[in-house]
């Protein structure tokens, strides 16, 4: 499956070409008290490019808006040749209730924000970050569809956000006339594959395609923690550090260190690396378009990208599906049993190439 980052994909329904691996930018600074030192983003930056990478991810909010800021300053010899992604959504003043949320007045001022601190006249790629239950989709939509008009923003997209909302975003766009969503950004890995129950095919379904944040768990799949994490006090889950936010976020648990053990054994059999083998492996869905690889270190950037070249046979890849395997539940269980198919399709063979 060998590939490189100038080995672009189309994102979604539309005619963008990305790169199979995105730059993720919420390294970029270290405001959160984890990341990248200005220099040390550059690097990560250039390596990224110069190896044909295009597609760069970030938020108006990451590292408290230094992680645009430090993409302002890198793009400006490149920018044409880059699509840069970005989010609104997450508050920008706290205190201020409309400086969060996806509604219009808090969308505006945050593209306004995010074009500023970005250093560009436009978006490649506006997602909605957060979805939050409060807003009209017809609002969210039409407020995309006139940044799109004004030239601001090239592509909208959606992140984290329930299946049928999404669907039926996509639908009200298609009938109103709006800007179609081409991107749907979700947790996909092989600790957490829920995904797979509705998110995905309906991405599919709907054109949109698949781009993955957290491909390494929060680096579980990497094999840096242990067993012993799983005792890991209160207090340290709260001390602010990265493996902090991965202690809180519950990502450290008996199903996960078995996932690893199995990554960690076709890793040792492929001469590869653990990170590789768990970004390959999402790499592999054939409804994911580009995992975002969120490196702190060019030693690690350069290690996610030899996942690139990984190559499993169809025995690892069993090992790997089924030690990470979840229950798609209902209804999609009952419909794939063959009881109830030969119930729609009696004896019939009927070839599908979807």
């Amino acid at each position: 499956m060998s590939l490189t980052l100038d080995t672009y994909r189309l994102l979604g329904r539309s005619g963008l070409r990305v790169s199979p691996l995105a730059l993720g930018a919420a390294t970029f600074g270290t405001e959160w008290g984890w990341g990248a030192e200005q220099d040390d983003a550059r690097k990560l930056f250039d390596l990224y490019v110069e190896r044909g990478g295009n597609f760069i991810d970030t938020a108006s909010t990451y590292t408290n808006g230094s992680s645009e800021r430090l993409l302002g300053e890198f793009t400006r010899d490149n920018r044409e040749s880059l699509v840069l992604a970005t989010k609104y959504t997450t508050l920008r003043r706290p205190g201020d209730p409309n400086s969060g949320g996806p509604h219009r007045k808090s969308l505006f001022a945050s593209v306004e924000a995010s074009l500023r601190q970005l250093n560009t006249d436009y978006l490649d790629l506006l997602y909605l970050h957060l979805w939050d239950f409060t807003t009209p989709v017809e609002e969210i939509l039409r407020g995309m569809d006139d940044l799109v008009r004004q030239g601001k923003v090239l592509y909208v997209a959606v992140s984290n956000a329930p299946a049928w909302q999404v669907s039926r975003m996509q639908a009200i766009a298609d009938l109103r006339g709006w800007s179609p969503l081409v991107a749907l950004q979700i947790e996909y890995n092989l600790i957490e594959r829920t995904g797979e129950r509705d998110l995905i095919p309906m991405a599919r379904e709907m054109g949109l395609g698949v781009i993955p944040w957290s491909p390494l768990a929060g680096g579980v799949l990497t094999g840096k923690y242990g067993r012993d994490d799983l005792t890991a006090t209160n207090a340290t889950a709260g001390d602010g550090t990265r493996k902090s936010t991965t202690i809180a976020n519950g990502a450290l648990t008996e199903r996960s260190f078995a996932i690893v053990d199995v990554v960690k054994e076709v890793a040792t059999e492929l001469g590869r690396t653990p990170a590789q083998v768990g970004l390959a492996w999402t790499l592999r869905n054939p409804g994911v378009t580009a995992p975002i690889i969120g490196a702190r270190t060019p030693a690690q950037l350069e290690d996610n990208l030899g996942a690139l070249e990984v190559d499993f046979s169809a025995s690892q890849l069993a090992r790997l599906d089924e030690s990470s395997v979840i229950g798609l539940g209902f209804p999609h269980d009952m419909l794939a049993r063959d009881a109830t198919r030969t119930l729609t399709r009696g004896e019939l063979k009927i070839e599908t190439r979807r």
